[in-house]
């Protein structure tokens, strides 16, 4: 059992554990960078990908149900904002806080990044938007924000 995370027809499929630390990896950069309103809707995406409440292989997410913006520099700019969560988790950005080696996770996102960089988000959008409200609740004791009111406590406190 394990969890996908997709871009259309293009996918990564990561076990329970892989996805732990997927998650944990891009969390910790998201609650660096995320400033403007799609950014923090996409850190509460990222926040409600906690197995802990949700269970085991119940998460994942497609890059095309997202509402991207409805206009090509807003759809550029959430693109550009998810590439650089990416690359600032690739270049492992607070991973000494994770208390663990994640040896795999390069691999995990250089995958998702080939898949983020290869999608093309719609004009027109998806017919729902599966980004849920911005997140502006954050976790103080581990610096990064937090799935409020959905659940307390972030993916760390729930390990």
């Amino acid at each position: 059992m394990g969890n996908v995370f997709r871009a259309g027809a293009d996918s990564m499929y990561l076990s329970n554990g892989g996805t732990e630390v997927f998650v944990e990896v891009l969390t910790l950069a998201v609650a660096e960078l995320a400033e403007r309103p799609w950014e923090l809707r996409f850190a509460a995406l990222l926040a409600r990908q906690d197995q802990s409440v949700l269970g085991r292989g119940a998460v994942g997410f497609d890059l095309a149900e997202l509402g991207w913006g409805g206009t090509a520099g807003e759809r550029a700019a959430a693109k550009a904002f998810v590439l650089a969560v990416t690359g600032l988790a690739a270049r492992r950005h607070r991973w000494e806080e994770l208390g663990y080696e994640p040896p795999y996770a390069p691999e995990y996102l250089r995958r998702f990044r080939e898949i983020a960089e290869g999608f093309e988000p719609p004009a027109g959008g998806p017919p729902g938007d599966a980004l849920p409200p911005p997140a502006v609740a954050g976790c103080t004791r581990h610096r990064v924000l937090s799935a409020l009111p959905d659940w307390e406590g972030c993916v760390f406190c729930h390990r």
